[in-house]
């Protein structure tokens, strides 16, 4: 199943917990890493604290959705993560963004993520290693990007 995953990080080191991220998703399980963002800088939306340095991957896998959330949530605990309340600043962040053209809506898993058309540092990583992709149910992901163009992002790599 090919998947994409939202990295984001604004604790720490967020450059290396998000460089550390992507070694720690090509080493899953039955899992390969086929391509990658650069990473991209962003102001916090809907949350506080430093900038956030942000990347999606996308993976070949062949675990099941809630399987792959329980492993990357594991890398998230790795790096220190805490949720003490919503969109806290975090040391990393890791979303399933798409599984395939699969739909999710359970308590803990919601795929298409129900934001990622709404947020630049979402959309112009994703756009940069899959500019033909379309989200299902949204539409074309590079067309949504004029969409968040007020919200400041900067290429670092």
């Amino acid at each position: 199943m090919i998947a994409y995953i939202g990295i984001g990080a604004n604790l720490g080191d967020p450059r290396a917990n998000v460089e550390e991220a992507l070694i720690r998703l090509s080493a899953l399980p039955a899992t390969a890493l086929l391509a990658r963002s650069s990473l991209w800088k962003t102001a916090p939306i809907d949350s506080s604290g430093d900038d956030y340095i942000n990347a999606v991957a996308c993976i070949d896998t062949a675990l099941a959705a809630p399987a792959l959330l329980e492993a990357i949530r594991a890398i998230e605990l790795a790096h220190g993560r805490e949720r003490p309340y919503r969109n806290a600043p975090r040391t990393l962040d890791l979303d399933i963004l798409l599984y395939g053209d699969v739909r999710i809506d359970t308590p803990d898993l919601s795929v298409p993520h129900p934001r990622m058309h709404q947020r630049a540092f979402v959309l112009a990583p994703l756009c940069e290693i899959a500019p033909n992709l379309v989200i299902a149910g949204v539409g074309a992901a590079a067309a949504l990007l004029p969409l968040v163009a007020d919200q400041a992002i900067e290429r670092l790599d």
